[in-house]
């Protein structure tokens, strides 16, 4: 991509951008602000007018500011969400949806002998005649990688992958990767985790406000012009875990799970205790789910029950309970209803006047304005910048004054500066007193607030891990060398 301007909406999102990616190569970027990101996937695989520049792919001029193809590029894009056909089996996947497969009559056992090299070339086995909604997180992206590889697609884009699947998966997922960047296809990996970076990636970009700051080289990616990028969150790391050192040890369990069998978990049994951090790492996206679930009250437990402080609760109606889904700016700001109603859902659930209380709404107004911000309650929300919209989601929970917040992978898809954000909110909670629980897959930025980790798979909890031994853990963060 050569000069690339790329208007949107009557705003810039790629402006004088300039990106090479090399045959065989595994090129990394590490989004530090987000804004122009899902125009530049939008914009590798579709042919968008440009304002400026150039979009070479395999050697051919595919678009220009000149003239516009319609066409789409040959490149596949893997990230959190599935692109794959969930009640058809791998084989259909792989090779009856691609573009060419010609066959009137589909031969299922030849497709799965047509599977079967691709599966012992990579070292994974994955049943051919297996459904994709059966498949765990890490097969989903194989058979979505393998669909791309045998669909010719020379560039292959993978986006946010550690928030799907845990560091175990991810060191297959490299091997992978290597593997076919020696037979010439190429990468795009974007991680928010340098540490992600250096481990698999030649070359890594850092993306900013719709532009290519600095690319640098595998030697350069532990330089302090790097570092520097991150220092706030370091800094503010440090300070935490000088002040959490005393929390949890009275260890006052103010919610419990006991028993809990749901869709693929048989006997889960969890406590959590009154202002700790509890950090739940869910070895497959399937546990999360079910956890999810339970703790949301979108499906009763098959077995088991849900206490808050002793007494069994029903989730969804505690007002004890409070949850940040995965992607709250987007699931959990609501249009159509002012800011001040927004802010209030919460509160409502320990006021239900509260709808009809002009002057109790008008009060809380007045006590958030100044850290709000005047402007947002005369907003629309649909007009709300993402750091209005975080904040309001956690305002709203700090309104309802639970004992305990559910947080869904908080960081997924947040770039380093609302990064930054979520991770000073997310204290905010901690230090009035709220127990947060933070269900996740990948453990880099989670672990930092953590006073306690737990790691569940479909069997149960697989091992608890305390603060003291943090430094055991095989993680790759800065701030570990603390624990260390």
């Amino acid at each position: 991509m050569e000069r690339v301007t790329y208007p949107d909406k009557g705003s810039k999102q790629l402006e004088d951008f300039n990106l090479q990616i090399y045959r065989g190569e595994i090129m990394g970027m590490v989004p530090i602000s987000a804004h122009g990101l899902q125009a530049l996937l939008q914009l590798m695989q579709a042919n968008m007018p440009l304002y400026d520049g150039h979009v070479y792919y395999c050697g051919e001029r595919v678009n220009s500011w000149k003239s516009t193809r319609r066409s789409v590029n040959r490149i596949g894009v893997i990230d959190a969400h599935s692109r794959l056909v969930e009640h058809m089996t791998v084989s259909d996947n792989i090779f009856v949806l691609r573009q060419g497969f010609r066959q009137n009559v589909i031969q299922n056992r030849l497709l799965q002998r047509q599977l079967a090299p691709f599966m012992e070339d990579i070292g994974v086995h994955i049943p051919a005649d297996a459904y994709v909604d059966k498949l765990s997180a890490f097969e989903r992206v194989t058979v979505e990688l393998l669909r791309a590889v045998v669909a010719g697609y020379r560039l292959i884009v993978l986006h946010e992958i550690g928030t799907v699947i845990n560091g175990g998966e991810l060191g297959k997922l490299y091997e992978m990767m290597h593997h076919y960047a020696g037979q010439g296809f190429s990468f795009l990996y974007i991680s928010l985790h340098l540490e992600e970076i250096m481990e698999v990636c030649d070359r890594a970009a850092l993306f900013s406000n719709g532009r290519i700051q600095k690319v640098i080289g595998r030697a350069e990616m532990k330089s302090e012009i790097v570092q520097s990028y991150t220092i706030e969150f370091d800094k503010m790391i440090r300070n935490h875990i000088g002040r959490r050192s005393a929390v949890g040890q009275e260890k006052k369990t103010v919610l419990s799970l006991s028993r809990i069998a749901g869709e693929v978990l048989t006997d889960f049994t969890m406590e959590v205790y009154e202002g700790e951090c509890l950090v739940v790492q869910n070895l497959d996206e399937q546990v999360l789910r079910d956890i999810l679930s339970v703790l949301c009250g979108d499906r009763k437990p098959k077995k088991g029950k849900i206490c808050m402080e002793g007494r069994a609760i029903q989730p969804a109606a505690c007002k004890d309970l409070a949850l940040i889904s995965a992607d709250p700016t987007r699931t959990m700001v609501f249009q159509g209803m002012s800011y001040l109603d927004n802010l209030c859902m919460g509160l409502a659930r320990r006021v239900p006047g509260i709808w009809k209380n002009t002057r109790m709404k008008n009060s809380v107004r007045r006590e958030y304005e100044e850290y709000l911000g005047e402007d947002v309650f005369l907003m629309p929300v649909e007009a709300l910048e993402e750091k209005q919209r975080y904040q309001l989601v956690y305002t709203r929970v700090l309104l309802q004054k639970p004992k305990v917040v559910v947080c869904v992978q908080p960081f997924r898809g947040a770039d380093l500066t609302h990064r930054v954000l979520i991770w000073k909110m997310m204290e905010m909670l901690l230090d009035r007193g709220m127990a947060v629980v933070i269900l996740t897959i990948n453990l880099a930025d989670s672990m930092s607030l953590a006073d306690r980790l737990i790691r569940v798979s479909k069997e149960g909890i697989v091992q608890e891990v305390e603060k003291e031994a943090f430094g055991s853990l095989p993680i790759a963060a800065p701030w570990m060398d603390l624990y260390r």
